[in-house]
């Protein structure tokens, strides 16, 4: 069993929100319930986020696209090299997450329970 986590940090690297999803699908499609409702100036995402759907409604919000393309992508877009090495905030928040072992081993049985024990772990993560 294997669980993937899509997480939303603010500019500190605190968590905001994230989502589970089952291992084995693409990170695209858990994106917008992970932004919906939340007002950002900019999103900073690896290729894996490169999706026309995502691009065009970050452009509808008026959000800077800092997402790393694919090279197979026409027309790319260019992007800051300067803002995008902000990304390792992310991955910092993620490393931290997983000095827990319960989070990194996924010992939690249930999704919800693995939520309750991700949002402690991101409780902790913040507090120090």
């Amino acid at each position: 069993m294997t669980t993937k986590i899509l997480a939303l940090t603010d500019a500190l690297g605190n968590l905001v929100r994230f989502h589970l999803m089952p291992g084995h699908r693409f990170d695209t499609v858990g994106v917008p319930p992970l932004i919906d409702g939340i007002a950002f100036d900019g999103l900073i995402a690896d290729k894996a986020f490169d999706s026309n759907a995502i691009i065009a409604d970050l452009d509808e919000r008026g959000a800077a696209v800092i997402i790393s393309q694919h090279p197979r992508r026409i027309g790319a877009r260019k992007i800051d090299p300067a803002i995008y090495a902000w990304r390792h905030l992310i991955e910092n928040f993620f490393c931290k997450l997983k000095e827990f072992k319960r989070i990194a081993m996924r010992a939690c049985k249930t999704d919800r329970s693995f939520e309750a024990m991700i949002y402690l772990a991101a409780a902790v993560i913040n507090s120090r």
